[in-house]
């Protein structure tokens, strides 16, 4: 049980001890330096630490660094003997974005004690934001803003981001009832809506956003405003647009004063120092007797400005107005396009056109537009609704013929903010005869000609019908006519009619013979006839020798009795 417990302390012990190198010796009686820290502000580099035995006197600590390019250890300049508790090593030029390893040790004659090693660590990220410099200009009701960003002039922890520097100010009144006011502030700037002749403190700090950094108060800073001036500035500046042109207005309790607009390019709000030199005249912005000024959207490509306003009396000057901001994207009118259509083949093309100024030109609109197509058949009430970003695009399949109908509007569809214009004038079109009805007409016009055609033939193969059944032809079939000739009928009528027959009897006795050889030679001359005559009439050669083999037995019987 004992030794579990010497075991658990003695784990306590060398876990809560400090990181520290083996000693150079054995038996050394100084400890490592303790409650080592980087402190880094701005460009200034600093490491502290804390003696660990406050009783050894004439004890001085060295400090030695090492960056990823190389692998030994090099001794810090600056920093090398040291006998306060801390080390400025803010001259060593290194990449403030590098990683950079540090140790400590303190020493006292040839005795050291082990290093004590700081953890790694990037300069950058380590770096706290100074505070900037303040400097007041003071008006009746405002005081006038110089701020420099924190760091020297020549800077290398802020060099990539001077200009992405954002400030925020308090401010009261020097009293100890006064309440503070924080705002948001540029580089040179101005607070307004202050009374005169009152003293007024401030201090600043500064940010970087992105890096989620927020650096250290300025000293605080006081000043009084001045006097009253005889003339204010206008007041309310308000900036609105139409299609063609701005119109900046502002409201003045005088009459009879003659005023003036300037303006200024937002980005130099980002940069330190005084730039009156950078104002701008607005175009038929001055000396105008009315408290409102028009000048042309030309003016201003797309971006964020400043405007201010003076008021005029002879030979007294008002100070100038607040500095409204404006930004172009929110103050944009989308003008509506101009659409054409033209029909083609059974489908209808469209082309959206930018809007024309006055002067019939195109206007140029600085930004990605989509367009929202409201298209339908003109004797329907039902739309349908597309979106588009091409200016020329064409709808199909549609009916040939038939009036359709189109208009269609701009929009700006952006992540910051949603813009849109009127819808433009209505265009009608009436499409053509596509290809599809030129090609179902002439097929009509085929299967009309084979239904005509097939009509004609059954029409006549029923007109010879009828007349076959009803009205008979009394001439014999032209095949038959062909086979008998007017030539061989008359040949055949005129065989049978000569035909003669010669009918034989048998004498007895002497002439017996004589008859017989009679009978002989005329069977004979009887068969040559029938033989040449058969071929014409087959029934009346076989009844002729039928009677001729009849009647020649009967003679053969009678001679045998």
């Amino acid at each position: 049980m004992m030794l579990a417990v010497l075991g658990a302390t003695t784990l306590v012990l060398v876990a809560g001890a400090p990181w520290v190198l083996p000693a150079a010796a054995e038996g050394t009686n100084l400890k490592s330096p303790q409650n080592v820290e980087v402190y880094i502000v701005d460009d200034s580099c600093i490491l502290k630490w804390s003696e660990s035995d406050e009783f050894v006197s004439n004890v001085t600590f060295s400090v030695d660094y090492q960056i990823p390019e190389i692998d030994d250890w090099i001794k810090l300049p600056g920093c090398q003997y040291v006998t306060s508790t801390q080390c400025d090593f803010s001259s060593l030029q290194l990449n403030v974005y590098d990683e950079v390893k540090l140790r400590v040790r303190a020493e006292k004659g040839n005795d050291t004690s082990p290093w004590y090693e700081v953890d790694s660590f990037i300069p950058f990220q380590k770096a706290q934001i100074g505070p900037p410099e303040v400097h007041l200009e003071a008006e009746d009701r405002a005081v006038i803003l110089n701020i420099s960003p924190p760091g020297t002039q020549d800077s290398v922890m802020w060099a990539m981001d001077s200009s992405s520097f954002t400030y925020s100010l308090v401010i009261w009144k020097n009293s100890s009832s006064g309440e503070k006011r924080t705002e948001t502030v540029y580089p040179r700037d101005k607070i307004y809506k202050l009374s005169p002749e009152t003293t007024y403190c401030l201090k600043v700090r500064a940010r970087l956003r992105v890096q989620r950094k927020v650096g250290l108060y300025s000293p605080v800073s006081c000043i009084n405003t001045t006097v009253e001036n005889k003339l204010p500035p206008p007041e309310n500046i308000q900036i609105d647009s139409n299609n063609w042109n701005y119109i900046i207005k502002w409201d003045y309790k005088y009459e009879n004063m003659t005023f003036q607009a300037q303006w200024l390019y937002g980005y130099l709000k980002k940069f330190p120092g005084k730039h009156e030199d950078k104002w701008k005249q607005l175009p038929d912005c001055e000396n105008v007797k009315t408290t409102q000024c028009v000048f042309p959207r030309s003016t201003f490509s797309r971006g964020i400005y400043f405007v201010r306003v003076q008021a005029s009396n002879g030979n007294n000057t008002s100070l100038w107005s607040e500095e409204k901001r404006f930004d172009t994207e929110i103050q944009t009118i989308i003008l509506p396009p101009l659409i054409n259509l033209k029909s083609v083949n059974g489908s209808l093309r469209v082309y959206i056109g930018a809007p024309k100024e006055s002067e019939n030109k195109s206007v140029d609109q600085p930004y990605r537009l989509t367009y929202e197509i409201n298209f339908w058949e003109n004797t329907s009430d039902t739309k349908s609704k597309i979106l588009q970003k091409k200016t020329d695009f064409t709808f199909l399949n549609l009916k040939p013929l038939t009036v359709y109908c189109v208009k269609a509007r701009a929009l700006i569809l952006e992540e910051k903010w949603n813009k849109s214009s009127d819808f433009s004038d209505t265009v009608c079109e009436k499409t053509k005869p596509g290809n599809t009805s030129r090609t179902l007409l002439i097929a009509g016009i085929c299967i009309a000609l084979l239904i005509l055609a097939a009509v004609v033939y059954v029409v006549r193969v029923l007109w010879r019908c009828i007349n076959y059944v009803f009205f008979p032809s009394s001439k014999p079939p032209s095949a038959v006519d062909e086979y008998f000739s007017e030539h061989l009928l008359k040949n055949l009528l005129l065989s049978t009619s000569a035909e003669q027959i010669e009918r034989c009897f048998v004498i007895e006795n002497t002439n017996t013979v004589s008859a017989a050889e009679e009978t002989n030679h005329a069977g004979e001359d009887y068969k040559k006839y029938g033989s040449q005559t058969s071929q014409d009439s087959g029934n009346y050669s076989n009844e002729d020798e039928n009677s001729g083999s009849g009647l020649s037995e009967e003679v053969l019987l009678q001679g045998a009795v």
